[in-house]
């Protein structure tokens, strides 16, 4: 299995876990309180949200990684295209960050 496809079902199991949340309001949110342990973001984000979310990870010091696109971002978590989602586990967190580098 190739590394791509690794992470992609790793977040599907962190999903199924109830460790992922999805939405940039909702991401931001779990940034701010500290839920957030690793952000996942699109490459096809639009400017604003990139930005936004790329401050905010900084910011607070969480973890950031880029992927493909919002499709396989939504398609990862069973859901419609997602342009951010947050890991709220940190066990699987440093799992993805590893498939991911």
């Amino acid at each position: 299995m190739n590394k791509n496809v690794q992470w992609i079902s790793f977040l599907g199991l962190a999903n199924r876990a109830r460790k992922v949340i999805s939405g940039e309001e909702l991401v931001i949110k779990a940034i701010r309180n500290g839920k957030a342990k690793l952000v996942l973001l699109a490459e096809d984000a639009s400017t604003n949200t990139a930005k936004k979310v790329k401050d905010k990870s900084s910011y607070y010091e969480i973890p950031l990684r880029t992927v493909t696109d919002r499709s396989v971002l939504g398609s990862a978590i069973g859901k419609d295209a997602r342009v951010v989602v947050a890991v709220t586990d940190i066990g699987f967190a440093n799992k993805l960050m590893l498939l991911l580098d």
